[in-house]
């Protein structure tokens, strides 16, 4: 898929309990969407502990936050002019604010430092961001444990929710209550959840799984992730194997994504 043919731009956003792996299967997802070199992706790291930027190995220069902060320098010191000239402030700090590689431009939203109500700073920012991400063909968000914040400071739609546990029973009830917030907080097309560091599908069997929401999959639990994470290796450098695999399968199922799975498998299957 190329951005050139007009099909309408992917957003995908990651929400789930902090510690479930979000994170990582975030970075996954990302790395999958870009291996298709005529597509541009766009990741957007909403979390304020820039989780994904490390995920994939990118230094944070500017946030989306330090522009919104610069701006209401600004307006405090009635120096931000019209609307116009704000928005191209807005648009020209925002583009500096990505960093790019390859077909892979990552924006992260940071963490707002600003106390008080800028509603309207807010609502302009996310205009921008709404723009920009029509210059993509996938965007993907990952956001921090709650949902309302990606509706409140990232974007007002989605176009598919993924939330993501662990075998945990309170990551489980996280989702469960996401469900529901969701509904109310983010518009979205397709919705569904995936169980991550699952051991086998006897110890998926075990758990209640929530019957409100698709299932999409499970993700074994694995060594290389871990280690990456461990030793802060970027996930874009992750070998095929079980996990990416079943990502792929989650991305199929859902209608975000598809790709044949590699016959070859990695050191370590």
């Amino acid at each position: 898929m190329c951005s050139t043919d007009k099909r309408k731009t992917k957003i995908i956003a990651l929400c789930g309990k902090g510690g479930v792996g979000k994170t990582s299967i975030a970075a996954a997802v990302t790395k999958i969407l870009i291996s298709d070199p005529r597509s541009r992706v766009l990741a957007i790291d909403a979390d304020p502990a820039v989780g994904l930027a490390s995920a994939l190995n990118i230094t944070v220069r500017s946030t989306v936050d330090d522009v919104r902060n610069l701006l209401i320098n600004k307006i405090e010191n009635r120096d931000s002019g019209d609307r116009k000239q704000v928005i191209s402030l807005l648009d020209y700090e925002i583009t500096n604010a990505l960093e790019e590689r390859g077909n892979l431009a990552f924006l992260a939203i940071g963490r707002p430092e600003k106390e008080g109500c800028y509603c309207q700073v807010n609502d302009i920012l996310k205009d921008v961001i709404k723009d920009l991400s029509r210059n993509f063909d996938y965007v993907v968000i990952d956001g921090e444990a709650g949902i309302e914040q990606i509706n409140r400071r990232v974007m007002e739609s989605v176009t598919h929710l993924m939330l993501v546990s662990d075998q945990s029973a309170k990551g489980i009830g996280v989702i469960a209550t996401l469900r529901k917030v969701a509904a109310e907080a983010v518009h979205y097309e397709r919705i569904g959840y995936i169980i991550n560091r699952i051991r086998d599908e006897i110890e998926l069997g075990k758990m209640q799984l929530p019957s409100d929401v698709e299932f999409l999959g499970f993700v074994p639990e694995e060594e290389t992730i871990r280690n990456s994470d461990i030793e802060g290796k970027s996930l874009l450098n992750l070998s095929d194997c079980p996990a990416l695999d079943s990502i792929r399968k989650c991305l199929d199922k859902m209608g975000i994504f598809h790709h044949e799975i590699p016959d070859t498998k990695c050191g370590c299957c």
